[in-house]
């Protein structure tokens, strides 16, 4: 195992990307193709400075390096452009606090994705599977996209706010969180801030939804207070919470910006990525074959339970194999609180980085044959060959996604309940390709069910 020294010490390759424009540098190639674009920075390098606007940039393209940045949150804090938009529409939550306010929020909310929540929420999770399996119909199309963003906006508002919640404040937060998603990607990629000023359409579209969607939160977490009591959702876990530290409670602002956070979070990503799973296990015959073998042997027609997810391993196995093709959070910010060295190579204080998940996921060299959808890469007797900091969904260290284990219990029941009763056709003419917004998602992706 590599000691700190050994990365400080050991021969980096350091690089400029191709193709920089003045003024602007490589901002219109990053907002024209994003992916394509950070793809092929890792064969120039292993540590590639760019340019968005005149500001310099540096991507990590080796997984130490990556970890480096990752593991010391004091140093390389949230930050970046795309933070200072997204915190007028998030507040002060987990995704874009500060490195000493994420700290104590992280020790707060913990509890609320303990093991034993996890169990309570798989309920939801069972529930509202069977009911989306069962509101399908044979040879109708349904745009998958569509499906799994009600489906999994219906979970999360039920773990959130639990089975008392009245059905049109889910309806609501269906209706109004993917145009707030769609607004708030728009502002976080325009350098000038001026996108947000003009009187569009799109502008008063994203002002009433997330009005609206403040207004149903302090709603909500005000009914709570009064009402008291432990509902079993995360909500009452939040505001239960004390600090460790000081025993103090959230106030209703900073349960409010959580509650947020993690409705956005909860909702668009891992409705993402099983859009992902459906569109390759169309495409990949045999890992679909094997998928429903698995589902069939596992429940016997039953529907699945938190019970059963240990024993879903080649459900697991799929969904963990479209994290690496398409992980949702294809890419993210940080920035240094003091001047410090990455890859031998100095960063002044204030210094910008992107962190691409999609880009590390695809190096041949870490992933063989990357392009390729191979579940069973992740058999225990390959997996151990991974190298670590090479696979990140999630993120890593202390700012890991503190939802991981529920989205993966609930991508692993929505696969699992869907396959032992449809398999998915795509609409013949259908043409998908990734796209990179908020998160990394097919498009429309119009498929037509068919009895198993």
């Amino acid at each position: 195992m590599k000691t700190p020294s050994d990365v400080a010490t050991r021969s980096w390759r350091i690089a400029r990307a191709p193709g920089r424009l003045p003024l602007v540098g490589h901002a219109p190639r990053l907002a024209r193709r994003p992916l394509e674009f950070l793809a092929a920075l890792p064969a120039a390098g292993d540590l590639v400075e760019l340019r968005l606007g005149t500001r310099p940039t540096y991507l990590p393209c080796h997984p130490e390096l990556v970890q480096q940045v990752l593991l010391n949150a004091r140093v390389y804090d949230t930050g970046g452009p795309v933070k200072d938009k997204a915190r007028p529409i998030l507040g002060n939550g987990l995704i874009t606090s500060d490195w000493a306010d994420h700290r104590r929020q992280r020790r707060m909310v913990q509890p609320a994705f303990h093991a034993a929540r996890i169990a309570t929420y798989a309920e939801v999770m069972r529930e509202e599977c069977a009911a989306h399996a069962e509101s399908w119909r044979a040879g109708r199309p349904v745009d998958v996209g569509d499906a799994m963003q009600a489906l999994t906006a219906r979970v999360t508002a039920r773990a959130l706010f639990s089975t008392e919640m009245a059905p049109h404040s889910v309806a609501e937060i269906q209706r109004s969180l993917p145009v707030m998603v769609r607004g708030a990607f728009r502002r976080a990629m325009d350098p000038t801030g001026l996108l947000a000023k003009l009187p569009l359409a799109a502008n008063r579209e994203f002002d009433a939804a997330l009005a609206r969607l403040h207004a149903l939160i302090d709603t909500i977490v005000g009914d709570y207070r009064r009402s008291g009591g432990d509902r079993g959702d995360l909500l009452s876990a939040l505001l239960a919470a004390r600090d460790e530290e000081d025993g103090g409670a959230m106030t209703d602002r900073e349960v409010h910006d959580q509650v947020m956070t993690l409705l956005l979070a909860g909702v668009e990503t891992t409705a993402s990525a099983l859009t992902w799973a459906w569109h390759l296990l169309a495409a990949n015959p045999e890992a679909e074959a094997r998928l429903h073998a698995e589902v069939d042997e596992v429940l016997g027609g039953r529907i699945p339970g938190h019970a059963d997810v240990p024993g879903l391993v080649q459900t697991q196995r799929i969904f963990t194999e479209t994290l690496r093709l398409y992980p949702p959070a294809w890419m993210y910010t940080r920035t240094t609180t003091e001047p410090t060295e990455l890859a031998g190579h100095r960063l002044a204080a204030g210094s910008d980085l992107l962190i691409s998940p999609y880009v590390i996921h695809r190096i041949p060299s870490l992933f063989p044959r990357p392009e390729v959808f191979d579940p069973d890469r992740w058999l225990p007797e390959r997996a151990k060959d991974v190298a670590r900091g090479s696979y990140l969904p999630f993120g890593a260290g202390s700012r890991k996604c503190i939802g991981d284990v529920f989205g993966m219990t609930e991508a692993t029941l929505a696969l699992a309940t869907i396959a032992s009763r449809w398999r998915l056709r795509p609409v013949p003419g259908t043409t998908v390709s990734p796209r990179a917004g908020m998160s990394l998602t097919t498009g429309p992706l119009p498929m037509v069910p068919e009895p198993r």
